[in-house]
């Protein structure tokens, strides 16, 4: 049999065939003298066998193991293995669809700056219905996606500790108001220079919603000149705008005393 006669009965491509050849899976059977090859039944039972240990989900490597003369692992043990890791992806596909379900059928729906979890998307919820048109200014917009971010990147204990602390935060008397108009006075600096005086107005504003725990105690302030992620954090937001961020760090770790 040629390439194509054999690739054909067995249900495979000819291209599927050179690759086991390269890779050593299948042997290369002798040339004829015109040059073609001349593939046997045992090629055509050799290749039906990688046919079907793929199509069960065996690695091309792992069927060099079965392959093998001298494998370390025979067929029952390799095909163990194999069902022992589909089990594993069948559990976390259940999980991964019970996570999508939640989002699907919380209130409200999934947040624009989904998905996230339902306790943060409560949070969002919480935000907009308190704070009407201002929940969606620029400024608030781009906190949402901040926390959003925190809470995808950050390790579950932080997260857990950022939702109480957002929690108890904005649940306290007046403190969506205040936010609200942190948010208002920043909206406003999108065109302002960086030495505008109401720069230092939206700073305090905005400290005053901050939680003392936001800013760690390490941070340098400073940073996003010189690299890093700070920087890349206050290039999203206009001169003004970058400015008063940095003022209300500033502000905030002074009044914990670690200024």
């Amino acid at each position: 049999m040629r390439i194509g006669e054999i690739a054909s009965v067995v249900g495979v491509t000819t291209r599927a065939v050179r690759h086991y050849h390269h890779l050593g899976l299948l042997p290369e059977p002798e040339r004829q003298g015109n040059g073609y090859r001349d593939y046997s039944l045992r090629h055509a039972v050799v290749l039906a066998r990688i046919r079907r240990l793929t199509e069960l989900g065996l690695g091309l490597a792992e069927v060099r193991d079965v392959l093998a003369d001298d494998a370390g692992k025979d067929l029952v043990e390799v095909l163990t293995e194999l069902d022992e890791d589909l089990a594993r992806q069948e559990a976390a596909i259940r999980e991964r669809r019970a996570r999508l379900r939640a989002l699907l059928e919380s209130e409200g729906g999934v947040s624009a700056e989904g998905p996230v979890s339902a306790e943060l998307a409560a949070l969002f919820r919480g935000m907009g219905d308190r704070m009407g048109d201002l929940a969606d200014s620029p400024m608030a917009v781009k906190d949402r996606e901040m926390l959003a971010f925190i809470e995808a990147t950050a390790p579950e204990e932080e997260r857990e500790r950022l939702l109480g602390m957002l929690t108890d935060a904005l649940g306290a008397p007046g403190a969506l108001e205040r936010a609200a108009s942190a948010y208002a006075l920043l909206d406003d600096l999108a065109d302002a220079d960086p030495d505008d005086p109401r720069v230092e107005e939206a700073a305090r504003a905005l400290a005053a919603c901050v939680p003392a725990d936001m800013v760690p105690e390490d941070t340098d302030v400073h940073e996003g000149d010189h690299g890093g992620f700070l920087r890349a954090f206050y290039a999203d937001f206009a001169p003004a705008q970058a400015e008063a961020i940095r003022r209300t760090m500033r502000i905030v770790q002074e009044r914990e005393g670690r200024g």
